[in-house]
């Protein structure tokens, strides 16, 4: 089982500063996370777009052969923060589409999707899934013609079941799951459940670990918390047996992105103690 990074730790140090942390005397850069994660000794790096300072194939191919350098896996990770808005944003599934065979430029088959987000968990998920399961279906073309994967995120808005359906509607060996494990929890879906559902479809993952926030109040998105892996409410070594069983190929990325008061703006310590615990886990799991 191999070891990963998920760019959206970084998400401050890119830019993306919330309300309740600090912002950075210097920004970092992709180049930055990929130094960490050479000096971390991890197998993979999963690079979101927003955070890449350009799309253009030339920039793309130049980044391709670091990782190959570098050794990384990688996941092309489009979609934040809020996808396709449940199908209703075509702007952004024109975007998504357009990113499809630009995927492999990273020397990957694998991109990550967003469907929606935390902001529309309430509403009518079937008038969602209709809208979506269509756009997901001519994604998923271009995907098999180019030989990528779509993963889509459990992003804060579906349910296992939901996404179960989903998948299962798509019917292609292209289109499965970016399996978040914190996510489901914060639905209040019990990730060991899911993993169990969708373990034949997983091609990338998010590891987080969480805990309640002392002071956020129960609807806001980030109640549950994250913490360094090994050290909050998910059974992420369960969850990696499951992988296993099901010769799981990707790889384990670690992913932070509302932090805990105690791990306020120490995005660094938290990933390399992240990264030390997901390496227990990958040899306990083999």
């Amino acid at each position: 089982m191999k070891v990963g990074i998920d760019s959206y730790c970084y998400h401050r140090l890119f830019g993306e500063v919330y309300d309740m942390q600090e912002t950075p005397e210097k920004y970092k850069t992709v180049d930055d996370l990929l130094e960490l994660g050479k000096r971390l000794g991890v197998d993979g790096i999963s690079l979101e777009t927003c955070f890449l300072p350009s799309l253009d194939d030339g920039y793309l191919k130049e980044l391709g052969a670091k990782l190959k350098e570098y050794g990384f896996d990688t996941v092309f990770a489009w979609g934040h923060p809020n996808g396709l808005e449940r199908g209703l944003n075509q702007e952004a599934f024109e975007e998504m589409k357009s990113l499809i065979p630009k995927t492999t430029l990273l020397g990957t088959d694998v991109m990550r999707i967003t469907g929606s987000a935390f902001d529309w968990r309430h509403e009518n998920h079937r008038d969602h899934i209709e809208r979506l399961v269509p756009m997901y279906k001519e994604a998923t073309k271009i995907a098999e013609d180019c030989g990528v994967r779509l993963a889509a995120e459990n992003h804060i808005d579906y349910t296992s079941d939901e996404m179960l359906e989903m998948i299962q509607a798509v019917d292609s060996p292209n289109f499965g799951i970016n399996f978040d494990t914190g996510n489901f929890l914060r639905l209040l879906d019990d990730p060991i459940k899911g993993m169990e559902k969708l373990a034949p479809y997983v091609f990338s993952t998010h590891i987080k670990d969480l805990v309640m926030h002392p002071t956020a109040r129960p609807d806001d998105w980030y109640f549950f918390c994250g913490v360094p892996v090994g050290m909050g409410l998910v059974d992420n070594l369960k969850l990696a047996q499951i992988l296993k069983e099901h010769n799981y190929q990707g790889f384990l990325a670690v992913e932070i992105d509302a932090p805990a008061p105690q791990w306020l703006n120490m995005e660094d310590e938290a990933i390399a103690v992240s990264v030390f615990n997901l390496k227990k886990i990958a040899k306990a799991v083999g």
